[in-house]
């Protein structure tokens, strides 16, 4: 159920614990679902016992059902011609799980073009790292930037941008290079009001509209008028007694252990010196690759191509 102010319940089951590295700094943190699934999802049910009803592995051309050892993975590469690889050579690719939200540059906040956010999650301080979480968080709101960073969540390599918002740090994982598509071959008027042919009452008819129609923001303006519908009829249904019980059973997560918090000012101190010192200091990992210092030009066109990738 959504709260008073139109966003749901907060989740208080950390999905993933680690730490935030740049620099010689760790900040311990834990990261928690900032969204709420609202998509209805109509489970199968056998109705002679309600049992639940699973998905079987299928041979689409003769439909029969396959043994679980006669199913190999491969990748097409062009149309009809796969390549096989093997559970050795798949797990040999997997990202190495490092429990680091490592950061890679630091850019503008307006530099990274919303196509590019898929999935948010909040960020919060573990093990005592309240006061350094704080001050990232000051900082970045200070300096109008966002962090861009990798991370791995479950044997998959994320891209993500950390962002400062309100009291929270948020983790919005973003789509990779090449997954956005290219608008080049679309029929878009030009990007330029006298190239696109408007004349300056039309835009000016057009800005007086919008702003007769400008609002504050407010979530709880929009609402998923399906959703409601059909949980305003399962409730009625609830209330009538007409419930079937299933069985169900869910494997919960388990929970990662983060770091330890550790001296700020003088971690701050060594990285500003490139990490010269003779005091003991946490591993530093291999660099990562470097990236560019702007994620993406604003109001710049995506990659032209797409690259495909294997899901």
């Amino acid at each position: 159920m959504a709260s008073q102010n139109g966003m749901a319940k907060t989740s208080t089951r950390a999905l993933w614990k680690g730490a935030i590295s740049f620099g010689l700094v760790h900040i311990p943190v834990a990261l928690y679902s900032a969204t709420a699934e609202s998509d209805l999802n109509f489970d199968w049910l056998d109705k002679r016992s309600m049992d639940p009803v699973g998905y079987k592995r299928i041979n689409k051309k003769t439909g029969k059902e396959i043994d679980k050892d006669n199913i190999v993975k491969g990748i097409e590469w062009e149309d009809g011609q796969y390549v096989v690889l093997t559970p050795e050579e798949i797990a040999a690719a997997y990202p190495r799980t490092t429990q680091t939200i490592e950061m890679e540059c630091f850019v503008d906040a307006d530099d990274v073009p919303f196509v590019y956010l898929e999935r948010p999650y909040y960020v919060a301080p573990a093990n005592k790292g309240e006061k350094v979480y704080a001050l990232l968080r000051e900082a970045l709101k200070q300096t109008n930037k966002v962090g861009i960073a990798k991370v791995v969540i479950q044997t998959k390599q994320h891209l993500a941008v950390l962002i400062p918002c309100g009291p929270a740090l948020v983790l919005n994982l973003l789509r990779w290079g090449g997954e956005i598509r290219s608008w080049d071959d679309l029929k878009l008027p030009p990007a330029d009001a006298k190239a696109a042919g408007l004349k300056e009452s039309e835009l000016n008819m057009a800005k007086q509209l919008i702003d007769d129609m400008a609002a504050d923001w407010s979530a709880d303006q929009f609402r998923d008028s399906f959703r409601e519908e059909i949980m305003k009829l399962v409730e009625a249904k609830a209330k009538a007694g007409e419930t079937e019980t299933v069985s169900q059973v869910e494997a919960e997560p388990s929970e990662q252990r983060g770091g330890d918090v550790i001296d700020l000012t003088e971690l701050l101190k060594r990285s500003l010196q490139g990490g010269k010192s003779t005091g003991a200091a946490p591993a530093k990992k291999a660099p990562a690759r470097k990236t560019p210092a702007r994620v993406a030009a604003k109001k710049a066109a995506p990659a032209k191509s797409a690259t495909r990738r294997a899901a």
